[in-house]
């Protein structure tokens, strides 16, 4: 019976660097090829997608779920309101607070970000096991993607999500307060240390997007795979019927998980592929 893919980006089917191994790109043509869909399923927003030198898929979730494709067709789309924007643009101003606005038109981001998000991106990089050098060229090549926009310029009304650097944990905390009609969450470094947080539609997660996108494909929860490395992917793994952890993934995730192949580098996606049958002509 063909299978449904769902795959992370970031730590799954990309390293921290954002270089999809060889072998994770010939195991998903493989498995297509052999009639399985596979769809991304990420944090990042389209815009972010399309800069990666990614293998094809048959479509994508993006923002944690606040944007559904399939194979163009946009199947859902459920962002931040303009004033929620307006309300956390300003809040993150009032604070000094670097943060970026992640729309499928682009990435655009605060002067605080310019100025914080290098040493914040390296922080993520180094826990993500690079060393310092190539931390630093990818926290550069990542800050000068975004595009910076200042005053009402950043009020905008086609944003999936928003994340800003957390110069210490309280300041998720405070985001919930202040936000609680939203969906907070953290992301960062090494074993789900927190460097980022987001701030998101309500009940929007990668979850509801999965159900939605099936109930729109006609297919069967029990066809269903999902392949993660971080604790916001356990909402992936609540709704599919198999759920694999990356060797590079966190504690918890791994827990949770079916079955944990070897880290995103060490041909973590081939070796499950072949593992689960996916690489075999039906």
């Amino acid at each position: 019976m063909p299978k449904i893919i769902f795959l992370d980006i970031d730590g799954t089917l990309v390293d921290y660097e954002t270089k999809m191994p060889l072998s994770a790109k010939t195991a998903v043509d493989t498995a297509r090829n052999n009639g399985h869909k596979v769809y991304l399923c990420t944090g990042c927003s389209k815009a972010e997608v399309l800069q990666r030198n990614l293998c094809e898929t048959d479509g994508m979730i993006c923002g944690n779920g606040t944007y559904v494709e399939d194979h163009g067709t946009v199947v859902l789309k459920n962002g931040l309101s303009k004033e929620d924007t307006r309300r956390i643009v300003d809040w993150c101003n009032s604070r000094q607070t670097g943060f970026y606005l992640e729309s499928n038109a682009g990435l655009f981001c605060n002067k605080y970000m310019k100025q914080q998000g290098v040493e914040t991106m390296i922080k993520y990089s180094l826990g993500k096991e690079n060393n310092l050098t190539k931390a630093t060229q990818s926290a550069h090549r990542f800050i000068d993607s975004f595009i910076l926009l200042e005053g009402e310029d950043l009020y905008r009304d086609d944003v999936n999500k928003i994340s800003f650097i957390l110069q210490s944990y309280k300041d998720h905390l405070d985001s919930k307060e202040e936000f609680p009609n939203l969906e907070a969450n953290t992301w960062g470094g090494k074993d789900e240390l927190a460097l980022f947080g987001d701030l998101g539609p309500k009940g929007i997660t990668k979850r509801t997007a999965i159900e939605a996108l099936l109930h729109y494909l006609h297919a069967d929860q029990k066809d269903t795979i999902s392949f993660g490395d971080a604790k916001i992917d356990l909402s992936m793994f609540a709704c599919c019927a198999y759920n694999v952890a990356m060797g590079n993934g966190g504690k918890e995730l791994k827990e949770a998980a079916d079955y944990v192949t070897t880290d995103v580098n060490d041909n973590g996606i081939y070796n499950a592929f072949e593992y689960l049958g996916l690489l075999e002509k039906a």
